[in-house]
């Protein structure tokens, strides 16, 4: 099926080449920066779920680190992304996540390919979230 003198499956592999490309050209270095002001004082330094406030929490941070080996080997970007721009709901915050909304509300969007379908996500969250994968053991 052509589509303006492109064939729709073309459209298709040039959109995922797209989102991959945005994945792939993400500043892990950003997100591990983001993840320090972020998220460490809960989830520690090294994502371990050890940051020093996680103490005086009631339900405990999960290790970051290990979402992979917790998800049969596969790091859950969906997932990830749903839980840390308040899509998906986390019970120890007591509200969506993250606290600090508004930071990551209004960024630029993009929309890549996970595991899940393609998912829209902002810039900030998927540096986070990317830097993340770089943490799994």
């Amino acid at each position: 099926m052509t589509l303006g003198g492109i064939t729709v499956p073309g459209c298709l592999l040039g959109l995922l080449a797209g989102a991959a490309a945005a994945q792939e050209a993400v500043d892990t270095s950003s997100g591990e920066a983001l993840y320090a002001r972020y998220c460490a004082t809960c989830h520690g330094a090294t994502a371990g779920g050890d940051g020093p406030t996680a103490a005086f929490l009631t339900v405990q941070p999960p290790d970051l680190s290990a979402l992979s080996e917790a998800n049969m080997g596969e790091f859950p970007v969906s997932r990830l992304i749903r839980r840390i721009d308040g899509r998906e709901t986390v019970v120890a915050h007591g509200s969506p996540m993250p606290v600090y909304g508004a930071f990551f509300e209004g960024s630029p969007e993009t929309t890549i390919d996970t595991q899940s379908g393609p998912v829209s996500v902002s810039l900030p969250v998927l540096e986070i979230v990317e830097y993340l994968r770089t943490t799994q053991r």
